[in-house]
């Protein structure tokens, strides 16, 4: 990419880059550092408390300690979590931390020696005192790129965001022309992060090239897939790198307007989201006559309501233009005709994050990382059964089994891992055999899955993969719009047929007409909402097919999951009669002592919540789970 010269931007931002470094190191000289995560994993464990803690703490002792404010660093199994920067040690992070622990390490460590190791994950540097991240296998397989500020930075203060570099492609893209920069994304082979994968920079000139004048970037932040949390915590924790490569699209496709598109369910998001944006104009990054060049770019703050289709470009530029979000037919794209009917490119969260890491490092850095047709690392959330829930950003081509077993640390409790839900509602599931599947975009679709936005959800072996499907199913289908037959009325025909097999009810030709209905859905609805519903059912019917066979052959849930095959019963050689803790627990008093004081449940009352398995003392173990009836316990 070849830069005209030394611009009016260049020199504009130089000063501005200068101010923000100079209030970074005043921030870290010579003096602790307190970093509490507060992102939405953070708040939900109580992240506030700590928080505060902190500050009155440090206030009551008149120490010149900064606690700051920063966002999630992807351990979100271990929050509320703290990194504390003493001089003379590495950053260190701690988690599970409460109000008490926080007192506590001010006392023992800001003011003293003792690092209590025994509230320690580990250390951010290598060192001779404690364990560091990198000693961990997950070490070994992350990359952070666009999570780099993660957790790192204070989100609400853009200066922290330009001293680690931020800004710092804008000036150069000013500098270059707009032809330019298509070219250099094209290049980098950068595929979209929203989960088709199309290529970045093609899409980018298809708009560029469109006739019109007007033109518009959307960042689609309409993240909706259960146990998805990836845009909603890049968007937490360093938002400015979004609205940079917003920005820096802008310049390239020659859009005077940009909008974030994003659910109204995320109200920090938003909130920071709409600080950054202040901050930026503040400083001339954005408006008119960016850093006193010739380009004037601005960008509004769209709230989507919580639809699910809307996460689909037509139907998001619908809502945008006060419509109805349903999607329509293709042609003209979105590059031809969107917003208001002008040339429009739509980009995921994560897509435009990695934007100002190209333009700054260039594309053999960019390439160096993945595969040859996936290049760059990616992101997701590991949900569901597994030890270490959270964010991991990992180079593409990683297998699954390295993502689950050595970043997630495997499955807990001792179970068995039995399949990853990969790609939201509308990805597929994939069992063992799959997991040395290298993650990239092309390989997850010979499988039957797709990338998807980057939700992944670990399944175990009391999961029933009927039960699974029927219930990603059922959001998709509650979330259509209904404006296509094949997506109205088809997903509808499939969930009554899931619905029968998980009562134990249907017969062995409905597993040939779903299959089949499955295929016509995929093939005959308007857009990938309807077209990718069937995955779940199609990919749960080639690698468990014997679990829809036990449904309805035997009438059992294998796994003991479908409310409608099982039943709790209590072994009366395990009861203890001075416990009465199941009685109490159960919501409907289906459960009353007999003559002996040994506790039965009524099975005609009983809505199989498991409240009572769960109530019972593990030293009695006297309640169980079963398929009835053939393996009651005698009385």
């Amino acid at each position: 990419m070849k830069v005209i010269k030394q611009t009016t931007a260049a020199a504009a931002f130089h000063e501005i880059k200068e101010r923000a470094e100079s209030h970074w190191r005043e921030l870290w000289h010579d003096k602790p550092v307190i970093m509490v995560g507060t992102a939405t994993c953070g708040r939900a464990a109580g992240a506030p408390d700590v928080l505060q803690a902190f500050r009155d703490e440090v206030k009551k002792r008149k120490l010149d300690c900064p606690v700051i404010e920063v966002g999630c660093m992807g351990h979100c199994y271990a929050e509320p979590i703290v990194i504390i920067s003493k001089p003379g040690y590495p950053p260190i992070c701690y988690g599970y931390v409460n109000p008490v622990i926080a007192e506590r390490l001010v006392k023992e460590f800001i003011l003293g020696d003792n690092p209590c190791p025994e509230f320690v994950i580990g250390a951010l540097e290598a060192n001779d005192l404690l364990p560091s991240f990198d000693d961990f296998p997950r070490a070994q397989h992350e990359q952070k790129i666009i999570l780099k500020n993660c957790g790192h930075i204070d989100p609400t203060e853009i200066e922290h965001y330009i001293a680690g570099g931020g800004y710092n492609a804008l000036a150069k893209t000013l500098g270059t022309k707009p032809e330019d920069i298509v070219e250099e994304v094209k290049r980098s082979g950068l595929r979209g992060r929203g989960g088709a994968g199309f290529p970045v920079g093609r899409k980018w000139q298809y708009c560029r090239e469109a006739p019109g004048r007007t033109k518009y970037i959307i960042c689609n932040a309409d993240e909706g897939d259960p146990g998805a949390f990836m845009d909603r915590s890049i968007l937490e924790s360093d938002p400015h790198s979004v609205i940079e490569g917003m920005i820096i699209a802008g310049y390239a496709i020659g859009a005077r307007y940009g909008y974030i598109y994003i659910r109204a369910e995320y109200p920090l998001a938003v909130e920071r989201i709409q600080i950054a944006l202040k901050q930026a104009k503040k400083l001339n990054l954005l408006g008119n006559h960016i850093l006193g060049s010739s380009f004037n770019f601005d960008i509004i703050l769209f709230h989507g309501s919580g639809a699910f289709v809307c996460g689909e470009a037509t139907a998001l530029a619908a809502s945008i233009e006060g419509k109805p979000g349903t999607p329509r037919p293709k042609p003209p794209r979105m590059t031809a005709a969107g917003l208001f009917g002008k040339p429009t490119v739509v980009n995921n969260v994560k897509t435009l994050a990695f934007i100002p890491l190209i333009i700054r490092n260039g594309t053999e850095w960019f390439t160096g990382t993945g595969t040859k047709n996936s290049p760059g690392t990616a992101v997701f959330a590991l949900a569901g059964k597994i030890v270490n829930t959270g964010l991991v950003e990992v180079p593409m081509g990683t297998t699954l089994r390295q993502i689950i077993f050595e970043v997630g640390s495997g499955i807990p409790k001792g179970k068995k891992f039995k399949a990853v839900q990969i790609g939201g509602p509308s990805g597929g599931c994939l069992p063992e055999s799959a997991l040395d599947l290298p993650v990239d975009f092309d390989s997850l679709q010979e499988v039957g899955a797709i990338m998807g936005s980057g939700g992944m959800v670990v399944l175990d072996e009391d999961d029933c993969m009927v039960e699974i499907a029927r219930y990603f199913l059922e959001f998709t289908q509650r979330e259509s719009c209904g404006k296509c037959t094949f997506c109205r009325l088809g997903t509808k025909q499939m969930l009554e047929v899931l619905n029968d097999f998980t009562m134990g009810k249907g017969a062995m030709e409905d597993i040939d007409s779903l299959e089949r209905l499955a295929g016509e859905v995929k093939a005959g609805s308007l857009c990938g909402l309807g077209q990718t519903a069937p995955n779940p059912i199609l990919t749960t019917l080639r690698y468990f097919r014997d679990e829809y066979e036990a449904h309805i052959e035997l009438g059992k849930c294998p796994a003991l999951m479908c409310q409608h095959l099982i039943a709790y019963y209590i072994l009366p050689d395990k009861c203890e009669r001075s416990c009465d803790a199941c009685v109490g627990s159960c919501t409907v008093e289906a459960i009353s002592p007999n003559k002996k004081r040994i506790k039965v449940i009524d099975q005609t009352q009983c809505v199989k919540c498991g409240t009572c398995l769960a109530a019972c003392p593990p030293q009695y173990n006297a309640i169980v789970k079963l398929s009835p009836p053939s393996e009651v316990p005698a009385k």
